[in-house]
This record gives C-alpha cells, sequence and structure tokens, in this order.
C-alpha cells in the first residue's frame, strides 16, 4: 500500500476478513476502527523501511501468522488502544535473526493501551529495535509470555498490568534461538503473574516525545472501556 493514507472504518461494522494490509516503503498512514478476522498471513505488516504510521482502535482475531508484524527497516509506528482477541503471535518486531544490518537503529515503536486478552506470545517479541516502548497495555492470561527483547533490542516496559501471566517478559535469556535483548521495568503490576526478567539498560523514550503515564492499578478498566472498534473517543 502506498503512502499518505488513512483507511478508517465507520462506526463498528468494517470488517476485513480473511486479508490484511501490506505496506512497502509506505509513510504517513492511519489504520483504524477496522476488525480483521481470519486473515491467510499476517492482518497488518509494515515493511520495507516503512514509517510513521498509526495502527489504532482495531480487532485482530485469528490471523494465520502474525496480527501485527513490523520488519525490515521500518520505524515511528505507534500501536495504541487495539484488542488482541485470542491472537497466537500478536506482534512481531524484526523478522529474523539474520537483519541485523538493515533493523538496527531503526524498528522505533511505541505501544499503549492495548489489551492482550487471551493472546498467547509477541506482545511484542523484537529484535534489534530501540527504544520499543511498552506501556499501559493490559495483558490477561498470555499462554506463552508477554515480552520478549531479543537480538541486543531495547525495551522498556512500563506501567502495565499482567493478570494471570506466567512469563511476563524475556531478556537477559533470550527467546527460542534468538539471543538475549535489553529490557528495563518499572511500573508495573502483576497479579496473579510471574517476575519480569530484565537486562541492562535501555534509550529512554522520552529522548523521543513526551508522553503522560496513566498508575498502572487503573489500566484494566481504562482499556476494557476504550480498546477495540467503535471506541475512537477512549
Amino acid at each position: 500500500m502506498r503512502p499518505n493514507k488513512t483507511i478508517v472504518g465507520v462506526g463498528s461494522s468494517a470488517v476485513i476478513n480473511g486479508g490484511g494490509l501490506d505496506f512497502y516503503r509506505s509513510y504517513n498512514v492511519i489504520v483504524r476502527n477496522i476488525k480483521f478476522t481470519g486473515a491467510e498471513d499476517d492482518a497488518v505488516n509494515v515493511g520495507q523501511e516503512s514509517h510513521h504510521l498509526w495502527i489504532d482502535h482495531n480487532e485482530f482475531v485469528g490471523a494465520v501468522d502474525g496480527a501485527i508484524d513490523i520488519v525490515r527497516g521500518s520505524e515511528y509506528v505507534t500501536v495504541s488502544w487495539n484488542w488482541f482477541n485470542k491472537t497466537d503471535k500478536s506482534m512481531l518486531l524484526g523478522h529474523s535473526d539474520g537483519n541485523s544490518g538493515q533493523d538496527t537503529g531503526k524498528l522505533k515503536v511505541s505501544i499503549h493501551h492495548n489489551f492482550f486478552d487471551g493472546s498467547r506470545q509477541r506482545h511484542p517479541r523484537v529484535r534489534f529495535g530501540e527504544p520499543v516502548h511498552v506501556y499501559n497495555n493490559y495483558y490477561k492470561g498470555n499462554a506463552l509470555y508477554g515480552v520478549a527483547s531479543t537480538m541486543n533490542a531495547g525495551v522498556l516496559v512500563e506501567g502495565n498490568h499482567f493478570e494471570g501471566v506466567g512469563y511476563p517478559c524475556y531478556s537477559a535469556s533470550g527467546y527460542d534461538a534468538s539471543g538475549p535483548g535489553r529490557l528495563v521495568q518499572r511500573g508495573n503490576v502483576f497479579t496473579g503473574s510471574g517476575t519480569c526478567e530484565t537486562n541492562g539498560t535501555v534509550t529512554e523514550p522520552r529522548t523521543y516525545y513526551s508522553y503522560t503515564l496513566e498508575p498502572a492499578a487503573d489500566v484494566p478498566s481504562l482499556v476494557r472501556a476504550g480498546a477495540g472498534v467503535g471506541k475512537i473517543g477512549g
């Protein structure tokens, strides 16, 4: 899909079923208020050095591969107020361990106020990207893990609420075949959850932008009320 596009669903009835959106060297793009169901590959693929995309107030259900992939040198992407409804591979940043040449210094992504609702993994899984700012998200019943920082990525996990998540964060131990990444956690709430594995230091997101952080205790009610389609006022 080409640059300078706004794709916004009307009301709460806009659905893309069985397919998705593929961004190739795109920029200045908004994807908002759409329900993606049963995508045969990725529901939203941000690739080939795309930049300045906003993925906001969508719902993702049943993609065969990833709900959102941000890969191949893309950067300055915001993923906000989305409902990941029982997804498997929710969000991948950096497609392979061998792509450091294209991805190092890129993959700058902000992920906030999303509802990871019974989703299994990759919330996100990160290779090389820094800073990846994961804040004020609600993690509920995620079977495999919450966040994985690998391949020297730099991820700040801040002000999130983890509920029933056995492995909220991987970093120092790497994940699967990927080597370790860096991860800082602060101000999170862990309810019936394990501990968040941390490692090293991370570039502060405030180097790039200012933001207001909600108390992690308030995140479940805020995100339930505001995430997903038909809730743009949230």
